[in-house]
């Protein structure tokens, strides 16, 4: 019987981690991530989540000690103290957190919705979800839904991009300005809107795709247009604002672009980064990155205490459940590997017991019955203490008696060993445990 596998997690997330730190774990994105968690001894499942604000990857092993080394791999050239390891609960509950947008940067935040759906499918892809990842996920995702329908969580709250603009804002004067937005992947087109509802007087989209950033460009009222990445070094000197926001893995804007910058402010909300990190000391260019957006948003965090402290209710339930679904899991794991060993041998010794008993003289049907359900008695009635140890175990958290119980009642634990199990004459020698019980069964049928 497999046992139910347990979930160890990683996360390198902005609350203790710089960018670069992020971007150092963020690997080679989602499905290389999986793959190769995958390959690693003991992992069962793999799941990881890479967003502007954080890299998390988390693995599902029968022993914790396979996931802890498996996602040593993860961040290896990250300071200690920006990684958070995660046993099987608190990954659950950090999964629930992160999708009810309690972990954002900016807190309540929508986007990280779609994104962990996103992630999902991509590490369902790459192999990684089985049972116990599907569970966590799913049930974190209904989570965050639940969060944003009975509370008022996201309640006019701003995302990295409107974020971006109002830091923006208070950085220059967007009146009659010109602003260029780079990329048209969703922190783009919500930078985009958020631009839209200022003064300024054009909005530039640029995107590798086009027709993807000429979309954008339609779903604001302000005049725009969508121009490819190779005119950046084009539009980029003349404009007042630049809010980068595209999926590159190099960076998109460098020195060549902001050549005759006067007085541009580049906000950078990108990971990996798209704005080269050396344009800070260049003269005209104002750089700021993921980090510098905490002060932006701590006001709306403050203000999302009070629905917080709502979610995180609507967490603890939800966390009680899934846990006590996991517990009872693992109990019944043990315990139908207790009771299928158990049969096997039941099975094997009425036969034989039948058989010793048809060769005293023909059994009628009733006597097979009586003989059959004779076992099934004795079965039921050795294992219902057992049986209860292991549900009051597994409420204990007492995955050891678990993890003994599976190893005890391994499916091959009743195979009769070779050679010394045989007597000169051909016949099973008896054994202290499996033989002998028949044999006095026998004995008592006779009598």
């Amino acid at each position: 019987m497999k046992e139910t596998g347990a979930i160890s997690g990683v996360s390198v997330a902005h609350s203790r981690a710089t960018v670069d730190e992020i971007e150092a774990a963020g690997g080679d994105g989602v499905r290389a991530t999986v793959s190769d968690l995958l390959a690693r001894d003991g992992v069962e499942e793999a799941f990881a989540l890479q967003t502007c604000n954080r890299s998390e990857a988390y693995v599902v092993t029968d022993r914790t000690v396979d996931g802890s080394v498996a996602l040593e791999s993860f961040a290896p050239e990250v300071r200690g103290g920006a990684v958070r390891r995660l046993d099987h609960e608190e990954s659950l509950e950090h999964l629930m957190r992160v999708a009810s947008g309690l972990e954002s940067l900016v807190l309540g935040e929508d986007q990280i919705i779609g994104q962990l759906r996103e992630a999902y499918e991509e590490s369902k892809s790459a192999g990684g979800i089985g049972p116990v990842l599907k569970d966590a996920v799913t049930k974190a995702l209904h989570v965050g839904e639940r969060a944003r329908n009975e509370t008022s969580i996201n309640e006019g709250v701003v995302s990295l991009g409107s974020a971006a603009v109002r830091l923006a804002a208070g950085e220059i004067d967007l009146t009659d300005g010109s602003a260029v937005v780079v990329g048209a992947g969703e922190m783009g087109t919500l930078a985009a809107r958020t631009l839209d509802d200022t003064a300024v007087s054009e909005i530039v989209v640029a995107n590798r795709t086009v027709p993807n950033a000429a979309f954008v460009a339609e779903e604001v009222d302000t005049p725009a247009e969508a121009v490819p990445l190779a005119e950046l070094s084009t539009v980029v000197p003349d404009a007042d604002l630049v809010i980068a926001a595209t999926g590159s893995p190099d960076p998109v804007i460098r020195s060549t672009h902001v050549a005759g910058a006067d007085r541009l402010v580049c906000i950078d909300i990108a990971q990996p980064r798209d704005v080269d990190p050396a344009l800070a000391d260049r003269d005209g260019v104002t750089l700021y990155d993921i980090d510098a957006l905490e002060d932006v948003t701590r006001k709306t965090r403050e203000s999302r205490e009070a629905e917080a402290r709502e979610v995180e209710a609507i967490i603890d339930e939800e966390l009680d459940r899934i846990l006590q679904a996991y517990k009872r899991k693992r109990a019944d794991d043990a315990i139908s590997a207790m009771y299928a060993g158990a049969d096997r041998v039941k099975a094997r010794e009425v036969d034989r017991a039948v058989s010793k008993l048809e060769a005293q003289g023909k059994l009628t049907d009733e006597q097979r019955e009586t003989v059959e359900d004779l076992a099934d008695a004795l079965v039921g009635q050795l294992l219902a203490a057992p049986t209860r140890s292991l549900r009051d175990a597994a409420g204990e958290d007492d995955w050891e008696t678990i993890r003994t119980a599976l190893q005890l009642f391994d499916p091959e634990f009743d195979t009769l060993p070779d050679g010394p199990g045989a007597n000169d004459s051909g016949r099973d020698a008896p054994s202290a445990d499996v033989d002998g019980a028949p044999d006095s069964v026998t004995e008592e049928l006779d009598d």
